[in-house]
């Protein structure tokens, strides 16, 4: 799919972004567009579309896509106290801090920006909560809470959760704060009067102002480094003087230090700098002149100097992120401004001239600098560059390792001198470029793999979901096919033996020379044998299914009715008649009727059995209608 719309990446997804500021008033350009450009991509596959055009002509054509569109952009991932170590913190040293340094009267406002489907902002209420009590929480405290996410904003307000979204959340907050309706947990009311919901977009809308402390966490890092760059204007904006601002891990704010200084750059705790970029804020309080200008000076002579340092070199965060790279850097590794703040596994740098990211988590771990000699690296047509590396780490006062910093020694002088002295060993120099060419190839190849691996990670997760679903269905359908092998085996029993059986009475009216008809409750014949048929001319297929007394036959079926009604009422009814007929020649005979009941396994009557014999020497005196009858078993009637 991603190859089918390659080419026309820029315009066509351009034209699905601005079609969606117009029509629905999402800003998605500031967005980073490799992120977007996958989640798109998804949708494409979800509907079927072959690339951007035709996707634009979906949306265009179809409303309801708007929003799975939306919810696919917008990953609403939040639970209770993500990160708890951090949460810890902020409820054990940050939030005692912003109340010691406030009156006992002053309100308390805090900002969730991105706060998804709320749970960010009622843990918010639960860390203040705890640390004002219920009384003074109702009423110091406002915790605004705003996404972009109808949807998510919706599911916020009715603050209702289930107990699997709650199992993180200790037992006494689930208790103290929750309140059983319905099968669901609902944030306590009163409380819930205090945490407001609304939408703002980061972007393009203003950002609300004077707050004491602004939760904006795992929410920039969707934006490109110039919209991370007017967002933190805006929260820079929105905090009082000294504000806290919390951020997600896998965030950092050191390209922006002169706005924010860090607290805790483990759990990325920041507090406002009273000089913002672009002036001040309306709501700081100006530093002296003399001390601002100080300051401000220090700030610029550190950044012409990493600047300006004729060695290559950046900086790495914890989490792997670019946070620094000179200007030497910039040209000799061809980074650009848009490289900072992007994780190192995204830039050519990281494998390229040397495999860098296992050595600073070797930094990491032994918290020890390491030196990397021996680089060789094909900058360009003719021109090898012999590098080394120094990699040191970047300790806090706090004993934390913050970063990792690299710095690239250009030796190629150096080395080509080695390279002379060393002329006899050229074999095994030989032998080495093809073991470092092997290297790279196996780097570019391992890159690769891990771009499909993580590709392979997200099919994999729906396709085990799936799987269990299958499993499930497997295994009722084993169950129900044992169970139908066990019937369809019964059922080949009973009609093998209903084979027998059939083939057994069939043989039985058949060698009868008599001919015998059975009736059924309502008297149509349900058998008819040979013996019948020879009498009377009248086939078996063509007398079955027929009422008795309707058959047109040589007998006067109508002087039936008196023997065969009380043989379907009394099972242990017989009787015999006599009467006159004309067989199927035509010829006048006297036909002996005997009649008895056809009784079930009950001993019920379930029908009649007659029995009809010719009989020779019966003169042709009998009367017209009935000449006599023979009774069995006395004179019953």
């Amino acid at each position: 799919m991603n190859e089918q719309i390659e080419p026309a990446t820029d315009e066509g997804f351009e034209a699905i972004l601005e079609y969606l500021k117009e029509t629905r008033g999402f800003d998605f350009t500031g967005y980073k567009r490799s992120s977007l450009m996958r989640r798109v991509a998804r949708r494409l596959s979800i509907v079927g579309c072959e690339d951007y055009a035709s996707y634009l002509d979906h949306l265009q054509a179809n409303s309801d896509e708007f929003g799975a569109l939306f919810n696919t952009i917008l990953i609403n991932v939040t639970n209770f106290f993500r990160d708890p170590d951090a949460w810890d913190y902020l409820q054990s040293d940050i939030v005692p801090m912003i109340l010691a340094e406030r009156s006992p009267d002053d309100q308390i406002r805090v900002w969730s920006a991105g706060c998804a489907s709320g749970e960010e902002a009622y843990s918010l209420a639960i860390v203040l909560a705890e640390a004002l009590g219920l009384e003074q929480f109702r009423q110091r405290v406002k915790i605004y809470a705003t996404d972009v996410d109808e949807e998510a904003l919706a599911q916020a307000r009715q603050a209702a959760y289930t107990a699997k979204d709650l199992e993180d959340l200790p037992s006494e907050y689930l208790h103290r704060y929750f309140e059983r309706s319905a099968g669901r947990y609902v944030f306590h009311k009163d409380l819930r009067r205090s945490v407001i919901f609304g939408r703002n977009d980061l972007v393009q809308d203003a950002p609300i102002s004077r707050i004491d402390l602004l939760v904006c966490r795992n929410t920039l890092m969707y934006f490109t480094a110039d919209t991370q760059t007017n967002i933190l204007r805006k929260l820079h904006f929105a905090l009082v003087p000294r504000g806290v601002l919390f951020m997600g891990k896998a965030e950092m704010l050191l390209s922006h230090s002169r706005i924010f200084e860090p607290v805790n750059l483990r759990y990325r705790i920041f507090r406002k700098v009273p000089t913002g970029i672009g002036g001040s804020s309306p709501f700081s309080h100006p530093l002296m002149p003399e001390r601002r200008n100080s300051l401000d000076q220090i700030d610029e002579l550190r950044a012409l100097t990493f600047d300006s340092n004729p060695v290559a070199q950046i900086v790495v965060t914890a989490d792997d992120v670019v946070a620094l790279a000179n200007r030497q850097a910039q040209q000799v590794f061809g980074l650009t401004d848009r490289d900072i703040g992007r994780p190192l596994r995204d830039l050519e740098i990281s494998y390229r001239p040397v495999e860098l990211r296992a050595y600073i988590e070797q930094v990491r771990a032994e918290r020890r600098a390491v030196r990397v000699k021996d680089v060789e690296w094909q900058r360009g047509p003719g021109e090898m560059l012999a590098l080394e590396l120094h990699i040191n780490p970047l300790i806090s006062l706090s004993d934390d390792v913050v970063g990792v910093s690299v710095v690239f020694h250009d030796v190629t002088t150096n080395h080509r001198l080695l390279a002379e002295l060393a002329s006899a060993n050229r074999q095994r120099e030989s032998a080495y470029e093809e073991l470092q060419s092997t290297t790279e190839e196996l780097e570019t190849t391992n890159e690769e793999l891990q771009s499909t691996v993580e590709e392979l990670e997200t099919t994999n997760e729906e396709l085990q979901s799936t799987n269990e679903e299958l499993e499930t269905t497997n295994e009722e359908l084993q169950s129900t096919n044992d169970e139908l092998q066990s019937i369809n085996n019964t059922l080949r029993d009973r009609t093998s033996e209903l084979d027998d059986v059939n083939e057994f009475l069939e043989s039985v009216l058949t060698s009868l020379q008599a001919g015998v008809v059975v009736v059924d409750q309502e008297m149509r014949v349900v058998a008819w044998n040979a013996g019948a048929e020879d009498l009377w001319g009248l086939r078996s297929e063509e007398a079955e299914g027929e009422h008795l007394l309707n058959l047109d036959i040589g007998l006067p079926v109508a002087e039936l009715r008196p023997v065969v009604r009380p043989a379907l009422a009394d099972a242990s009814f017989t009787e015999r008649i006599v009467l006159k007929a004309i067989n199927r020649r035509g010829r006048p005979v006297t036909v002996r009727i005997a009649c008895g009941a056809l009784r079930n396994r009950r001993g019920e009557s379930a029908g009649a059995i007659l029995v009809m014999e010719t009989l020779d020497g019966i003169s042709d005196s009998l009367p017209d209608v009935k000449q006599g009858t023979a009774r069995g078993d006395g004179d019953r009637r």
